[in-house]
């Protein structure tokens, strides 16, 4: 099918979904006549068709039907959210066309634009977790910037992990999976009450599976897969007004490296850096397979305590990771067996710790609702990268290495009230005032004897320097909801989001290095209705929103040098937003969600470019997804078959916005049929996802000198049968 068709089928599916089935996806685990999701998108339990805000939110049931694992399967089913690599683990965000590209993410001193919450918790570096071990809940995706409640970084939005609280009762799941490309995983968890009033939890997860793409030059599987999770919860309620929980999660992965695939520009007419390449775009030639290796620790403690007057909370966390990687990224044999090699190598260690105060109220018959608080962060970051060139000549070859560690401190308070005007009529006011400082010590070496040095150091000798800067920001929400009926919310808002500034970390130059680079804001305005018809059957829920950012934090990779960090732009993003679900019979539901969305920079020049005007990095104009479910009794059995299609427009991922950094349009389709037992104490489901072997890269580095384009991909068709019991 053509772009052309595709956008055409895109825009007709959409149209037809919003006219005959009104509803949210975010809802799809209620009842037909219910339809009711509590959520905490604002720091409170709310059913969701009664906060003001965009959310997606994935039940647990729903989690398991659409065989969501990972944040990528998340975000096909999100409307506004896309989930960028450069490689297995480090996954960029991107909500409603902002987020923060590797640049800017991947060194010591920055941060990304769409945080990740687990359990309350702020996980700011080390990438998300894996949701089998997590015991989920529930998973809430917030649209818009965020600053009020959640603060620093969340101006684009957010991604909250919400895990069941242990409870008294008695339960145990089991599951195994087998699938193609070798795939095995394990999985179980528990749930018990020790005494009366002291309840315990537990997961562990294993998975692993060989590789999606092939090493010519070493004859391996590559991008494979080998990781192990688990989680403990302990939850002491030692009387009705105190509830105490305490949450372990680890994570350890460690498995081959993901060498991007060459592609040769081919509107340079061949030459010597296209010699050699297999075509094939899940062969690649790197001289080694590289490696992945993470390590993350989460260790948090959770106190409600009931007051007279209100609720008042205190989550304390402390969260470590770990994180070491080699990434051959530029590999391409020449006369072989002669090659040229440029790899990036690192570690990372990573530390934070968190405390967070929240004292919730509620007055006058209900009419003043709101909560206040206080939030401390301390990060410590120590990063060592380096890069390989090594080239057949070797005046071209040599190695740098750039050491970075940045400590950061954030505090801030915050506080939000709704106040009912008069009866269905309320008007939120909401603010957050932060303070951040960053320091650091930022070096680059060369570490061999070699004459060649590879970018970004170029010629430069080395640097050792190092950098502090602090910031402050207010950041406001203000809003005003209707109720005006039961089943229908009307609701307008405006809120400002901030991004921390930052260090560039790896730079060709001292003063790069110890140059920061200051915040981005953005203002964000809403409207938005919430709908529910014929006695829930129908969802409807619709926004529109329009956000403005300045200070714009930009990367631009400069050919032969570095990627070069500032705030040199400005956009405007505006769109509108639909989620809907019917269920038109018993066992019988159709869900779907679509997303217009024009995002451009209306300012962004920088000595040599000017690229206003430019669409903004991650933004398709168009998204889809359309899913159908059926669930039939057969005899003391239950069938349900699940089908999912989504279509994402093309866009960008730099701001050049040249062709050969284009992310193409594409689709994807998953399915699965499940026969569970009576009771559901058992089932059995065959599943199998992007079932039309989409080609789809997850990121593209461009280096024009050597006309070569650097594509890591997404999974292809994969496929298995999962067996699961629950006692």
């Amino acid at each position: 099918m053509t772009n052309f068709g595709r956008k055409q089928s895109a825009l007709f599916m959409a149209s037809a979904a919003a006219a005959i089935m009104p509803a949210t996806a975010a809802a799809q685990d209620a009842a037909p006549t219910s339809g009711d999701i509590i959520v905490t998108a604002q720091r409170q339990e709310q059913r969701l068709q009664d906060v003001p805000i965009s959310v997606t939110a994935f039940g647990a049931e729903q989690l398991r039907d659409n065989s969501i694992e990972t944040v990528q399967d998340i975000a096909i089913r999100t409307p506004g959210l896309a989930v960028s690599a450069v490689d297995p683990v480090n996954t960029n965000f991107s909500m409603r066309g902002i987020g923060s590209p590797p640049g800017i993410s991947q060194n010591a001193g920055g941060d990304p634009s769409v945080v990740v919450f687990i359990d309350g918790v702020y996980a700011g570096r080390g990438g998300t977790p894996d949701l089998d071990a997590l015991d989920l809940e529930r998973v809430e995706v917030l649209r818009g910037p965020q600053g009020t409640l959640f603060g620093k970084n969340a101006i684009g939005g957010l991604v909250q992990f919400i895990s069941r609280k242990p409870t008294d009762d008695t339960s145990f799941f089991f599951d195994a999976t087998y699938g193609n490309y070798n795939r095995l995983g394990v999985s179980a968890r528990g749930n018990m009450a020790l005494t009366d009033n002291i309840y315990l939890s537990a997961g562990l997860s294993h998975k692993q599976r060989d590789g999606f793409e092939y090493n010519e030059t070493t004859g391996n599987d590559v991008n494979d897969l080998n990781l192990t999770t688990g989680r403990i919860a302990l939850r002491f309620v030692p009387t009705d007004t105190l509830d105490i929980i305490l949450r372990a999660d680890i994570a350890h992965q460690d498995q081959r490296g993901n060498p991007r695939h060459n592609d040769c520009d081919t509107s340079f007419n061949g030459g010597i850096h296209c010699v050699g390449i297999n075509p094939d775009p899940r062969v690649v030639n790197a001289y080694i397979d590289g490696e992945v290796k993470r390590t993350i620790q989460t260790y948090s403690a959770e106190v409600n305590l009931e007051l007279p007057s209100g609720t008042l909370t205190s989550l304390t966390a402390l969260r470590k990771v770990k994180f070491n990687f080699v990434t051959p990224f530029f590999s391409n044999p020449i006369n072989p067996p002669a090659q040229i090699e440029s790899t990036s190598f690192g570690e990372e260690d990573n530390s934070q710790f968190s405390q967070e105060l929240r004292f919730a109220f509620d007055a006058w018959d209900g009419r003043l609702k709101g909560q206040t608080g206080a939030y401390f962060l301390k990060e410590n970051n120590d990063r060592v990268e380096g890069q390989i060139q090594d080239f057949p000549t070797p005046a071209g070859s040599g190695t740098g290495i750039y050491p970075q560690s940045v400590n950061a401190r954030s505090v801030a308070v915050f506080g939000q009230v709704d106040f009912e005007i008069v009866p269905s009529l309320t008007a939120t006011v909401g603010a957050r005032m932060t303070w951040e400082r960053k320091s650091g010590r930022f070096a680059g070496f060369k570490a061999d004897s070699g004459p060649g040095l590879p970018p970004p150091l170029g010629s430069i000798g080395g640097y050792d320097v190092t950098g502090k800067k602090s910031w402050k920001a207010f950041t406001p929400r203000f809003a005003l909801n209707w109720k005006a009926t039961d089943d229908v919310l009307l609701y307008a808002s405006v809120a400002r989001g901030y991004k921390s500034g930052g260090f560039q970390g790896l730079s060709g130059t001292a003063s790069g290095a110890s140059t920061p680079y200051d915040p981005e804001f953005a203002w964000g305005y809403e409207v938005g209705a919430k709908t529910d018809w014929l006695d829930r059957r129908l969802r409807l829920n619709v926004a529109a929103f329009r956000t403005d950012y300045s200070d714009l934090q930009v990367s631009q990779l400069i050919p032969l040098c570095c990627v070069v960090v500032s705030n040199a732009a400005k956009a405007r993003i505006k769109g509108i937003e639909i989620e809907a679900v019917a269920r038109p019979f018993d066992g019988f539901q159709i869900d779907g969600s679509y997303a217009y969305l024009e995002a451009k920079f209306t300012e962004y020049s920088i000595p040599g470019l000017n690229y206003t005007g430019n669409r903004v990095p991650r933004s398709p104009k168009n998204k889809f997804n359309i899913g159908g479910q059926f669930e039939t009794p057969i005899g003391e059995l239950s069938a349900k078959l699940r089908v999912d299609y989504s279509w994402v427009d093309d866009a960008y991922f730099e701001a050049s916005n040249i062709p050969q950094q284009l992310w193409p349009s594409h689709e994807n389709l998953d399915a699965r049929l499940s026969l569970s037992g009576p009771n559901d104490r058992w089932e059995l489901s065959l599943w199998g996802k992007n079932l039309t072997d989409e080609l789809t890269p997850t990121y593209v580095t461009y280096f024009g000198a050597f006309r070569q384009i650097l594509t890591p991909y997404a999974p292809p068709r994969t496929y298995g049968v999962t067996v699961a019991f629950k006692i």
